[in-house]
């Protein structure tokens, strides 16, 4: 019997393509063995027992590069993370050890190099992560969503796969009815997707909640992701007619993304990897505002490589308050630019990225 671990985390962008690798295993191999590993207080310890596999959480956490104050704790967390790995391996004994990039998986991986088991990393984003880049050098294979990425990993040992999303959004059967009908929604009316991952984008909503009434004199429906911060404080601050309106439907966290994405004709969403998939399989017109937050600007670079093959729109976060809604409004109204968005992101889809992973971890075995 095959077993395997995998591991990263922290955001839903690790979390999600990590569970769809390892339900694609399940589907290849049902008896197949999987242990995930992720960080302590972090959301996979919350996701993954949710999706039906156990995990092992580890005290790791990540390098502070703008408040040094807070490392002092990171060296003694790193070795206790490195020894549990060491004894998760013991007793576990893998077949192939999986990352999926975030600090979370770099303690496990180094161990499994040590112990020479075969490993395999996944980078989401179309520039490498810091972990990635340290841990290329010593896997044996990595697969990458972008093109080009030799100038960060070694060139034979890459393989272009595309990012693994969640099975229910890759074999959507929904119609756009019964998605309207899902939400409340009127099929004759453009609807308006708004995400900003699955804590909030503070940017965003700021804008959306300053042009609640342009979309209500457009007749826009909205179906606003808020993040679980931001959800209460938007609930405050919003006008009674728009809290009780059917045009407007607020939540702290989309689960039904199938439905969500199908309900759209436009969606606003951060950049980051894992949503930029979703995008390209459900083939959507987007604008997206990159996080200035994240490292090395990645959201930024995922944004410009769909917007340099006219896939998408890009908004800055610093230019999203004066110009966001309006940007929506525009392409809403602009059915052949949304054509000419909807084709060429679609162009960039994968919708075998998972079942393509997991037939490279197999070979590892």
């Amino acid at each position: 019997m095959k077993k395997i671990i995998i591991s990263g985390g922290g955001t839903g962008g690790h979390v999600y393509p990590a569970i769809a690798i390892a339900d694609a295993l399940k589907q290849i191999e049902p008896d197949i063995q999987i242990l995930f590993v992720g960080a302590e207080g972090k959301m996979e310890m919350e996701k993954v027992p949710q999706a039906g596999y156990r995990i092992i959480g580890l005290p790791i956490s990540g390098f502070q590069r703008q408040q040094m104050w807070k490392n002092v704790s990171f060296p003694f967390r790193l070795i206790k993370s490195l020894y549990q790995s060491w004894q998760i391996i013991n007793d576990f004994c893998p077949n192939v050890v999986v990352g999926v990039g975030g600090y979370a998986s770099g303690a496990i991986l180094q161990v499994a190099v040590w112990r020479k088991i075969p490993t395999l990393i996944q980078e989401q984003n179309g520039y490498a992560g810091f972990t990635n880049k340290i841990l290329a050098p010593q896997v044996q294979k990595i697969c990458v969503a972008y093109p080009d990425m030799g100038k960060y990993f070694p060139k034979e040992k890459i393989v272009f796969t595309g990012n693994p999303v969640r099975q229910k959004i890759a074999q959507n059967q929904i119609s756009h009815q019964q998605a309207c009908a899902f939400w409340g929604f009127s099929p004759q009316k453009k609807t308006l997707l708004v995400l900003g991952g699955s804590l909030g984008a503070k940017t965003i909503n700021q804008s959306i909640l300053k042009g609640l009434f342009a979309f209500e004199q457009h007749s826009v429906q909205l179906l606003w992701q808020t993040g679980k911060n931001y959800y209460d404080n938007i609930l405050q601050n919003i006008a009674p007619e728009h809290r009780n309106s059917t045009h407007i439907k607020i939540l702290p966290f989309i689960t039904e993304m199938d439905f969500a994405y199908k309900a759209a004709d436009v969606v606003i969403s951060r950049a980051g990897a894992l949503s930029i998939s979703e995008l390209c399989l459900a083939g959507k017109p987007c604008i997206l505002v990159p996080s200035p937050n994240v490292a090395e600007d990645h959201q930024t670079k995922n944004a410009m490589a769909l917007v340099q093959k006219e896939a998408a729109i890009m908004v800055k976060d610093s230019e999203a308050d004066s110009t966001l809604v309006n940007t929506a409004l525009q392409l809403l109204s602009d059915s052949a630019t949304q054509q000419k968005l909807s084709s060429h992101i679609s162009a960039f889809a994968k919708p075998e990225a998972a079942r393509n992973i997991a037939q490279e971890i197999l070979k590892l075995c």
